[in-house]
């Protein structure tokens, strides 16, 4: 499945993405809760620099504003229909600035004090996640941090299995309809999932001395790594 198709089946449901996050995410709160805990306990400048990778309609992007008011957010993303959704929500506020690319493969400029990801880069594939988690480390300033909120893959099989079943019955009790599911489906079709041991130690090759998985329930996770140390990224190819 093609970057290509993963921005399509975003663009089809950038109207009704929103309204299902809570039904679809069933740790919602804490989910997003922790990538906002994190930054506190981080410490952020009032007007600091943060850049939103795979920010869709601004969903994080939104909790961070909350907190933070004067912030400057850059919002990536890959889908137009997806970004138009999120200039929509933040119409008017000049601190927020909007970008259109692959996060794949777009200059990620910078430094920036904070860089935060929700269910986005789980899309790419291994080799990539690999690259861009060496790239977004050269694009954060000395002492910044790095938040992925993110699905995973299972150890095994059938631990993945598992989090594939518990996530429908949760859903489900949540309130989301077959139709629901069924389009949450054809999303997950071009989902790329990685287990977190392995992204905790490509986030490590990286250059983040300092990596862990914060938070999980079932399939969701968030991860985070410091960057602590000077100079950039290592380009020596993993094993």
């Amino acid at each position: 499945m093609s970057h290509a198709a993963t921005i399509k089946a975003f663009d089809k449901d950038a109207a009704d993405y929103d309204a299902l996050r809570r039904k679809l995410i069933p740790c919602y709160d804490l989910f997003y809760g922790t990538v906002i805990t994190l930054i506190e306990e981080h410490g952020l400048a009032p007007d600091a620099r943060i850049l939103d990778l795979g920010a869709g309609t601004g969903l994080l992007s939104e909790h961070v504003l909350r907190r933070w008011p004067q912030a400057h957010i850059h919002l990536l993303d890959g889908s137009n229909e997806m970004l138009k959704q999120a200039r929509d929500r933040f119409a008017g506020n000049p601190r927020l600035s909007f970008q259109c690319a692959e996060f794949s493969t777009a200059d990620l400029a910078g430094p920036w004090d904070v860089i935060v990801s929700a269910v986005a880069i789980h899309h790419l594939y291994d080799d990539e996640k690999k690259l861009l988690y060496r790239r977004i480390f050269d694009a954060l300033k000395q002492g910044g941090l790095f938040i992925n909120a993110e699905q995973v893959q299972g150890p095994t099989p059938a631990i993945h299995a598992l989090y594939e079943k518990m996530w429908r019955d949760q859903a489900q009790s949540l309130g989301a309809t077959p139709a629901d599911l069924e389009a949450a489906a054809l999303r997950m079709a071009t989902d790329r999932c990685a287990p977190i041991e392995d992204q905790i130690a490509w986030l490590r090759e990286a250059g983040f001395a300092e990596a862990d998985c914060l938070f999980k329930a079932w399939r969701f996770a968030v991860m985070a790594g410091w960057r602590r140390t000077k100079g950039p990224a290592s380009t020596k190819p993993s094993s």
